[in-house]
């Protein structure tokens, strides 16, 4: 059984993680629409992890025999002014979600409640590679600046480092 502290961190946390999967798949529609299929493809597979990450939540909440609550998501930004403005909104907010996740677990510490520690350990160490990518996405976006050729390369280059 789930303290009701904690159940409502996870609840919340299931909702942050659609949000994301939603974000993602609104950059992934900016990005289409810019002939940039790289770049949509990346955002697309990021879209269909952070569902699974939702859903790893949820059916933990589920496991634990609590109620899952699912509040509206929050619609994302829809418009963006660049590619760059794009990525660095992914990087920020792989920031924003890993500071979420290190709130759920220090509360399952504080709670001592060490089976949702050893789950949320899973998103701790994830954070490491999301905020990674993203980082060194953006700084390769910076450095093409709006050359076109080296954004139609790097748009290639992105969607084979996620196996596209």
């Amino acid at each position: 059984m789930l303290k009701k502290t904690v159940l409502k961190a996870l609840n919340a946390q299931i909702n942050a993680e659609f949000f994301s999967a939603y974000m993602y798949l609104g950059m992934s529609a900016w990005c289409e629409d810019r002939n940039l299929p790289g770049f949509a493809a990346w955002m697309r597979k990021q879209f269909e992890e952070e569902q699974k990450h939702a859903l790893k939540i949820f059916d933990y909440v589920l496991e634990q025999n609590e109620a899952v609550s699912l509040p509206p998501i929050a619609q994302p930004p829809a418009v963006y002014k660049s590619l760059q403005e794009i990525w660095e909104e992914t990087y920020a907010h792989e920031q924003h979600v890993t500071s979420l996740i290190h709130k759920v677990y220090a509360l399952a510490m504080k709670e001592q409640d060490f089976a949702t520690q050893g789950l949320m350990q899973w998103y701790v160490t994830e954070q490491v590679e999301e905020e990674q990518q993203a980082s060194a996405i953006l700084e390769q976006v910076k450095m093409v600046g709006t050359n076109s050729s080296a954004i139609f390369f790097l748009d290639r280059h992105v969607s084979k480092s996620r196996g596209e």
